[in-house]
């Protein structure tokens, strides 16, 4: 088996939070994307529609981030919590590229 797989396979728990991570930052960036095509829209209707999706991108965001922080994926309160998760996943990319693609000095 793939060294890839079989590494991705023991660690879901990390997995859910990179998906969850992934997908919050898409919901920023749509909520983002909307309020600015708000502001370039040049009739009243296609306003109104992304208006509209706006207030759907905004519930998502909160969906999505409400998950991460039940399963304390996220702590946008707690910037040292924050930090110390960001700093173990990096750890985690790091030394999964390090098992599979080993240094050559």
């Amino acid at each position: 088996m793939n060294q890839i797989i079989q590494k991705l396979m023991g660690m879901a728990p990390l997995t859910n939070q990179v998906i969850a991570t992934d997908t919050l930052l898409a919901a920023k960036t749509a909520v983002r994307n909307y309020a600015l095509a708000i502001t370039e829209t040049a009739t009243p209707e296609i306003r109104e529609t992304l208006v509209k999706h706006l207030d759907d991108a905004i519930q998502f965001h909160k969906q999505i981030s409400t998950y991460m922080i039940e399963n304390e994926f996220y702590h946008p309160h707690n910037t040292s919590k924050q930090l110390e998760i960001d700093l173990n996943i990096a750890e985690k990319a790091l030394s999964l590229t390090g098992e599979i693609y080993p240094r050559r000095e």
